[in-house]
């Protein structure tokens, strides 16, 4: 038995972990964002049901891409997949016991991936097929589903003799997300193509997953670096921003693209080859203030892939800051305005036009994609000191980069004066060119 002088302080360190474990998965710029998997029973089978499994990805800015979403649960008795329309499991699982009839799946732990685009239309279901890849909510709500058919027996054949899978996992494609056990819900109502006649499921439960940026690495995955037309140093991102682990086996900036493709063929290995540098970050993100006009200032927006195996598809980019309330053209960038707080309109989600530069491709000559923002001023706010001209926070596919120190900042000389807007041009074109050879 605990004694009472240990009895307060067990107490207190399991609220807190609990707290933890909550504000962990808890986003403040997109504090309802979840995947929800809605699970419907069409129809009842001599031995178990036919089910619809549909994901809805609510998240504004954090998208599943290649390879794909993977969905796992368990059994609660001795249940088997018997077949599947439009998604797949991973393993069959020991079906020796079965004869003639063979299940899809006799795994108690079954493990469920999408179908590539392409298969046969018999094989198909609608919003499947993508290769596991959806799209965030933000970016295209229609892309933001994925579904598919199973076909489920050894089961219960009633309401009252169903039992619900446990143990969720969700994999979108790597770990991060926290699933909550299934839980009923009223019954999805579905309306013929024509609304004239409505019909509904036999029977639904939902499971909500949702994500944390702590349990899906243990380093950022980008950083952020700066630049000013008003002062000539760039602020790079801090050192070993996405951690050093992976520093000796990173390749210099002159090696040949097709000797860093040899040395992973060669090693058969997935392990990410990224870019020698100082950060060590897969993506970096350059934030320039670039021009200062009478009633507007400038910024351009650089996204730099230091990845030799990824492209980076449906990217998206969130920054944070006061002045997006008021922001008046955005060029080559898709643009959205996230209101997550009625009180603050200071987030904005960006990312790449179809077809021309939705795809950030692997480091490179092209691995990079560029915007820039005019903004109009408010001149009760408006200012160059202190740091105000650069974001608050930065996202890159929905993980937050790591930023300079504020004290890193470029800095707005004391010297400044009226005259910034006459300089700024020509200030731009210097710290361009130092960004070419940096």
């Amino acid at each position: 038995m605990v004694s009472n002088k240990f009895a307060y302080p067990l107490a207190l360190a399991a609220f807190f972990a609990v707290i933890v474990s909550h504000a962990a998965a808890y986003d403040p710029l997109d504090p309802t964002g979840n995947i929800t998997i809605k699970w419907d029973i069409m129809s009842w089978t001599p031995d178990g049901y036919v089910a619809v499994v549909t994901m809805f990805n609510f998240q504004m800015y954090r998208h599943i891409m290649s390879p794909g979403w993977s969905l796992g649960w368990a059994w609660p008795k001795k249940e088997v997949i018997w077949s599947m329309v439009g998604a797949q499991t991973t393993d069959q699982g020991d079906c020796s016991k079965f004869k003639g009839n063979i299940p899809h799946c006799c795994k108690k732990n079954p493990t469920v991936v999408d179908l590539l685009p392409g298969v046969p239309y018999n094989q198909q279901i609608a919003n499947c097929c993508k290769g596991g890849v959806v799209s965030s909510w933000g970016q295209d709500p229609s892309a933001a589903v994925s579904s598919f058919q199973v076909s489920v027996g050894r089961a219960g054949t009633s309401n009252k003799t169903v039992k619900l899978p446990l143990n969720f996992t969700l994999l979108g494609p790597g770990l991060g997300y926290t699933c909550s056990q299934a839980k009923k819900v009223p019954s999805t109502v579905f309306f013929t193509a024509d609304g004239r006649r409505k019909t509904q499921a036999w029977m639904t439960w939902n499971v909500t997953c949702t994500y944390s940026q702590i349990m899906a690495a243990r380093y950022p995955t980008c950083c952020v670096s700066m630049s000013s037309f008003y002062n000539s140093t760039i602020t790079p991102c801090p050192t070993c921003s996405c951690g050093c682990q992976n520093k000796n086996n990173c390749v210099q900036s002159n090696a040949e693209i097709r000797t860093v493709v040899a040395k992973n063929t060669s090693r058969g290995q997935n392990t990410p080859r990224i870019r020698c540098t100082n950060h060590m970050c897969p993506i970096r993100v350059h934030w320039h203030v670039k021009l200062n006009y009478k009633e507007y200032w400038r910024v351009k927006m650089t996204v730099t892939n230091f990845n030799y195996q990824m492209n980076y598809t449906q990217w998206t980019l969130v920054a944070q800051h006061p002045n997006l309330n008021n922001i008046t053209q955005v060029f080559s960038f898709d643009y959205k305005p996230l209101v997550p707080y009625q009180s603050a309109n200071d987030t904005g989600m960006f990312y790449g036009l179809k077809y021309f530069n939705d795809v950030l491709t692997e480091a490179g000559l092209d691995g990079n994609v560029q915007s820039e923002l005019i903004l109009h001023k408010d001149m009760n706010t408006f200012t160059f000191n202190q740091g105000w001209a650069f974001p608050r926070k930065i996202y890159f596919n929905g993980d937050e980069c790591k930023m300079p120190p504020p004290d890193q900042y470029p800095y707005l000389p004391n010297s400044a004066n009226s005259n910034l807007i006459a300089t700024s041009i020509m200030a731009s074109f210097m710290v361009l060119a130092l960004l070419v050879f940096w």
